[in-house]
């Protein structure tokens, strides 16, 4: 399925309500911007809510095998699949790349999931992860590329719409597009402009906008653990195409400062993929007036080089 519905996320939110956190908003220096602290979800990171929608789906539908679920991650989806997984009694296989952050990894294994670390990038983990889904029966998830992982990401947009009326524009940060699918869907729904933000080193969803089709580019950026795919979803490039949609390019440094800037003035500790949506802040420039929500979206991070 190439195209995501409104339906698709309010039925996600039906499904979740109850097992995710409500998003916190938060002040920020401009008087009509907010922070969505989004990286105070279970798991720390917006995947928990796709995670929960995918499970509970394929459990509602009698399609969830006691030989559990397996999925190829940076390590955010895959700390947020083995957290559903635990909570649907089921075991979790996670492929990570042999670069993926210590922290992360060190979650996965305090969840429970059995963590096999492969390859030096996204790529050849999602190989690895299709040979064992294939070889032993598990449920094949995805990190963004599923329509009930993006429609549950998009289940964002409405609670910050109820805690911030009159929002005007909602800014994410993008990799392999699951959030900004899931977000740009519900947004279109109500008017609400979509600010989709890239490191210029990760811009698949950009690659894909000008090429008219998803199309592979290289990684290399600060937020690639989190940002990484080198494609984006066929979901995320429809959305992309529909509603106010614009799009931004933000450089390694920026996204640095940002998330510099997030420690010193807010002490927020998150990790650069989630201080990519504010460095896009900037670059986007908000008219006076416009009410902005900045989604702040993981902190599965070492903070240590922020107090350095």
């Amino acid at each position: 399925m190439d195209q995501l519905t409104y339906a698709d996320v309010t039925t996600a939110a039906r499904r979740i309500a109850g097992r995710v956190r409500p998003v916190v908003l938060a002040p920020h220096d401009l008087p009509d911007v907010r922070l969505a602290l989004e990286f105070l979800q279970f798991t720390g990171s917006f995947k928990a809510r796709g995670a929960q929608n995918f499970l509970r789906a394929h459990r509602e539908a009698g399609a969830l095998p006691d030989t559990g679920v397996t999925i190829a991650s940076g390590g955010n989806a895959g700390l947020a699949c083995a957290w559903a997984a635990r909570q649907e009694g089921v075991p979790a296989t996670v492929f990570v790349p042999a670069t993926a952050p210590a922290v992360k990894v060190a979650g996965l294994r305090a969840l429970g999931a059995d963590v096999r670390q492969t390859g030096s990038e996204y790529a050849e983990a999602q190989a690895a992860c299709a040979e064992f889904a294939a070889a032993t029966g598990a449920l094949a998830s995805h990190a963004y590329d599923h329509p009930l992982i993006a429609a549950g990401a998009g289940t964002l947009l409405d609670e910050i719409r109820a805690g911030f009326p009159g929002l005007d524009t909602v800014i994410v940060a993008v990799g392999g597009g699951g959030l900004f699918a899931g977000v740009a869907t519900a947004a279109r729904e109500h008017g609400v402009r979509t600010v989709a933000v890239e490191p210029e080193g990760s811009r698949a969803l950009h690659a894909a906008v000008e090429a008219g089709r998803p199309v592979p580019v290289p990684v290399d950026s600060v937020a690639a653990d989190a940002l990484g795919a080198r494609q984006v979803s066929a979901v995320a490039l429809a959305a992309a195409g529909q509603g106010d949609v614009r799009h931004v390019l933000v450089p390694d440094a920026e996204i640095v400062r940002a998330r510099r800037r997030l420690w010193t003035g807010h002490r927020i500790a998150v990790e650069p993929a989630g201080a990519t949506a504010l460095a896009g802040l900037a670059a986007y420039r908000p008219a006076p007036g416009e009410r902005v929500a900045v989604v702040l979206c993981g902190a599965n991070t070492d903070p240590g080089d922020l107090v350095r």
